[in-house]
């Protein structure tokens, strides 16, 4: 939720998106009508295709980071069978650089405190006495150091599983746990930088986008029109916004005002059981006025 937030106020143009609709003037400087229609048409898809390439590519990037990120959070939770040791053990939990001697690290469950400590020293032989210590504790149980002779590791290892000890395969290396808190930092680090510019990225190109489109809306409009009632061009654009209750009511209106401009269309309309010779469109998406829709349903954050 916190990624949406941001996007709660989207702009056009540094104007709310209803603002840009209801007042909308085409860009002369941006896309000049002195061209052929062909070519403004190929700029808006130009400038749109490349709007998706930069979103693949900057998005791409940020989510690699956010999942790789996820991948090193999710290892730090779950219980302690599971989860990294990487932020709970130290270095001097362990017995290190010793030829014979091991410290191995055991998840007991809550339940069996009481019996590890009463039998580990007798689990196999060679363990030290007194050698172990509770380093952690989850929900489910803790997880106890033991220190033992090299040489009976398995022994143990298997004399802990028929207690429902669990040994876990760790052994401590400074370097590599060094190395983890560190990647963890840094892709933690990375997402937080690259956030920000994205999210500026986003809105600006954002606005660029919902403006290209609704050129496109708007040439569309010219176009349809044109091919409808021909030149030299007289017709008018206009923009509605009828509240959910209205939409049929304002249907049958623009019907019966404007069924002159097409009398089949608008008798198929009255008589949906009528079929309309040549015409590939639906009866529902097919009007005796040209119309276009544009969706805003992205604006509603419910």
């Amino acid at each position: 939720s916190g990624d949406l937030s941001a996007f709660m106020h989207l702009f056009a143009f540094s104007v709310d998106l209803i603002s840009y609709l209801t007042r909308f003037e085409w860009d002369m400087a941006k896309y000049p009508i002195k061209q052929p229609l062909k070519n403004i048409s190929e700029a808006l898809a130009k400038q749109v295709t490349q709007i998706e390439t930069d979103l693949k590519t900057r998005s791409a990037a940020y989510n690699n980071i956010k999942g790789n990120l996820q991948s090193l959070e999710k290892k730090t939770v779950g219980n302690l069978l599971t989860r990294t040791l990487a932020d709970i053990v130290h270095k001097e939990d362990f017995v290190l650089n010793s030829e014979y001697l091991i410290t191995l690290l055991v998840v007991v469950p809550k339940s069996s405190y009481v019996q590890w400590q009463k039998t580990y020293e007798s689990l196999s032989d060679m363990v030290v006495p007194r050698s172990t210590k509770m380093i952690a504790e989850d929900a489910e149980g803790g997880l106890f150091t033991v220190t033992l002779f090299r040489k009976v590791m398995d022994d143990f290892k298997a004399k802990a599983r028929e207690n429902r000890f669990m040994v876990r395969e760790f052994y401590f290396d400074e370097k590599e746990l060094k190395c983890e808190k560190e990647e963890l930092m840094k892709l933690a680090s990375d997402k937080k930088q690259q956030y920000g510019p994205l999210l500026r990225w986003l809105k600006v190109n954002f606005s660029e986008a919902f403006v290209a489109w609704i050129h496109v809306k708007a040439l569309r409009v010219f176009v349809e029109s044109v091919l409808r009632y021909g030149l030299p061009v007289n017709f008018q654009a206009m923009l509605l916004q009828p509240n959910r209750k209205s939409v049929k009511r304002l249907r049958d209106v623009l019907n019966v005002v404007f069924k002159h401009l097409d009398e089949v269309a608008a008798a198929s309309i009255m008589d949906p059981g009528m079929d309309i010779p040549g015409l590939q469109l639906s009866n529902q998406e097919y009007y005796p006025y040209v119309y276009f829709k544009i969706d805003l349903s992205l604006l509603d954050c419910s």
